[in-house]
């Protein structure tokens, strides 16, 4: 487990964005530019070149979505 005071720092890599904690799947997720991230051993492995594209879901800035509304 992440200590919560490490949580509240960490911010996506690429985008600076905030970071959803998934303690079951070891993972940190970025809604914004649709990155994952893993966790092992308890240390998140925050280099964009070892993140994982979330699958499913549209990035935050792309057209169409509430990121971009009204353009």
């Amino acid at each position: 487990m992440i200590a919560p005071e490490l949580l509240e720092i960490l911010v996506c890599p690429v985008c600076k964005g905030d970071l959803e904690y998934l303690a079951q799947q070891e993972r940190l997720n970025c809604h914004r530019c649709r990155l994952s991230y893993r966790i092992r051993d308890d240390i998140p492995i925050m280099l964009p070149d070892e993140a994982e594209p979330l699958a499913g879901e549209p990035a935050v800035d792309e057209p169409g979505t509430e990121g971009n509304a009204g353009t």
